[in-house]
């Protein structure tokens, strides 16, 4: 029988709430469900309410009874901010975070490299954003608990799952014993060690390697900027390297590596904290500073991900389906965009407009941005913690260098997270113009933003629709043939008439682009010009000169359903 925690986990600062447990028996007997997901952390509730955008309803169920422990994730990324305004919460994200752009590498006391995020008027959010997990979980669970397509359960943990070809069968435990649940689609968001990947036995592939991290959040009150801050090799932790961060509410985020042979267990007693924490306060020039522990834990860095995320009817999201270092905030920020991705396919298979192989599409993009990701984090993962004497002395030399050789300082650069750009997508247009574009995203790439106004952008006029982005002051009739054809089919057209100062008819919206920045930045110099970008906003075609039977051929590419071709000429 599963007994999650049902008192409060302590904070010096955040407030945590135990909710009542969802029990079987006060509820009547469980029907056949669209879509169940496990995990109700960051990725698990974005899931849902991307599902619920597209108006499938989902069961998400999860082991705990209150938000996550400790800040875990606290750095959001300008890409996550946008998937995150989607769901309803960024502005509050907005409102409590810390924003940055800077971040400063040190070694030997002195200031070897500064990193510097680009950020300007056409960006909505700062490259980055500081906040504890916990209030992002706060902010989401409001979102989904004022949703009606979102039935969520606490206390209820998938114990096992059984599989046909049309359904899964969930054993579910909760505090008054187990129930089955059956649904047509499992999307297992269970973290990183996910007990539904465990029960099928399915490995994950890549490196894991030897260095540990104590992560530590303290209170402290300390005069300097929202800056990352990383120092290599310092006096009191020889070889190895030390990050802070700022969080919100007076609290500092310390991560220290520790030296070979330590166990958690001694790294996480008091004394070993204070000593440490200490000292590295002292090293920044503030000796005796008071400070007061909230919480702490030990990492590994791991760079692992399944080689597929679709078995079956079980999809894996987030930490569920690849285990990523946190060097260049990679693990929530990843998920995200695994979530984003996976949503509007799922929707359309729910509702019958797809079929089930669309969700293929999604375990390529995907598993395609975790093996880059891997790739990239491997590199900044053996710069941070050096797996062999080779890459330590090279690292090392590294290190030296940079102290009187500036062109060394890029070395430092822990390649920040970034949006994969899906460039060998199934869903990507074979008979656009895409290689004739000089400018402006590309097949799979997310969109730019654009500044239309006083706190107004492009991106806040995409939703949950494929959004045809029309550069011109009419609307041809054949392609308002193929728009209505295609919504006839189930599939969700929004038409945005950029650069007309009027209503257009067959537009649903008009954008004027008055100073002509969209225009510029697209790469567009010709009306009759347009970019297709699907429901999570990455291009999916882009024509210099949009004709009808290739917006039709471009739908059907992406979502896989035939679309009739009456009325178009081909």
């Amino acid at each position: 029988m599963h007994q999650p925690h049902d008192q409060a986990r302590p904070s010096i600062y955040y407030q945590y709430q135990v909710f009542d447990p969802w029990l079987p028996s006060q509820h009547p007997a469980s029907q056949n469900h669209a879509v169940v997901i496990a995990g109700a952390g960051p990725i698990g509730m974005v899931a849902a309410l991307e599902l619920a955008r597209h108006g499938v309803a989902s069961v998400l169920l999860e082991s705990e009874r209150q938000v996550s422990e400790g800040s875990r994730a606290i750095v959001f990324t300008r890409r996550s901010m946008e998937i995150l305004q989607q769901v309803g919460v960024a502005d509050r994200i907005t409102q409590n975070g810390l924003p940055w752009r800077f971040g400063n590498s040190f070694y030997r006391g002195q200031k070897v490299f500064r990193m510097e995020a680009p950020f300007d008027a056409n960006d909505r959010f700062y490259p980055m954003i500081n906040l504890q997990q916990q209030f992002l979980e706060e902010y989401l669970l409001d979102a989904v608990r004022a949703s009606p397509l979102i039935d969520l359960r606490w206390g209820n943990k998938v114990v096992s799952v059984e599989q046909n070809a049309d359904a899964s069968t969930l054993q579910v435990d909760t505090p008054e014993g187990p129930y089955p649940l059956t649904t047509s689609w499992l999307v297992a968001a269970d973290g990183a060690r996910s007990g539904i990947r465990t029960g099928m036995q399915l490995p994950l592939e890549g490196n894991s390697y030897e260095g540990r991290f104590v992560i530590a959040d303290i209170r402290v009150d300390l005069p300097l900027p929202t800056e990352r801050l990383a120092f290599f090799d310092p006096e009191w932790n020889r070889g190895n390297t030390v990050l802070m961060h700022r969080e919100p509410l007076g609290i500092w985020r310390v991560d220290y590596q520790l030296p070979e042979g330590e166990t958690p267990e001694q790294a996480l007693a008091p004394e070993s904290l204070r000593q440490r924490i200490d000292a590295q306060l002292a090293m920044i020039g503030h000796p005796g500073t008071k400070w007061e522990l909230d919480w702490s834990s030990v990492y590994s860095a791991r760079a692992l991900t399944l080689a597929s995320y679709v078995h079956g009817r079980v999809l894996f999201t987030g930490d569920a389906g690849h285990l990523l270092p946190i060097f260049g905030v990679r693990g929530a920020n990843t998920g995200f965009q695994d979530a984003q991705a996976m949503a509007w396919r799922l929707a359309l298979v729910v509702k019958g407009i797809s079929p089930a192989a669309l969700l293929e599409g999604y375990s390529t993009e995907r598993v395609g941005a975790a093996r880059e990701i891997i790739d990239e984090a491997g590199k900044s993962t053996r710069f941070m913690t050096p797996p062999t004497r080779g890459f330590r002395l090279l690292r090392d030399a590294v290190l030296s260098l940079s102290l009187s050789q500036p062109f060394v300082g890029p070395l430092y650069h822990w390649r920040t997270s970034r949006p994969h750009e899906y460039h060998g997508s199934p869903a990507n247009s074979t008979g656009d113009d895409n290689p004739l574009f000089a400018c402006g995203p590309g097949h799979g790439a997310p969109p730019l933003n654009i500044a239309l106004g006083a706190d107004d952008y492009l991106l806040d006029h995409l939703d949950h629709a494929f959004s045809l982005l029309y550069f011109g002051n009419a609307i041809p009739p054949d392609l308002e043939a193929v728009v209505a054809q295609a919504r006839a089919a189930g599939i969700p057209v929004k038409v945005i008439a950029v650069g007309a100062s009027s209503p257009v008819d067959g537009a649903d919206e008009v954008l004027p682009d008055t100073a002509g920045e969209l225009h510029q930045r697209y790469g567009v110099m010709r009306q009759g010009a347009a970019y297709l970008l699907r429901p999570d906003q990455h291009i999916c075609a882009r024509w210099m000169t949009l004709e009808a039977h290739r917006l039709r051929d471009a739908l059907r590419t992406a979502t896989q359903n035939p679309i009739s071709l009456a009325g178009v000429t081909p």
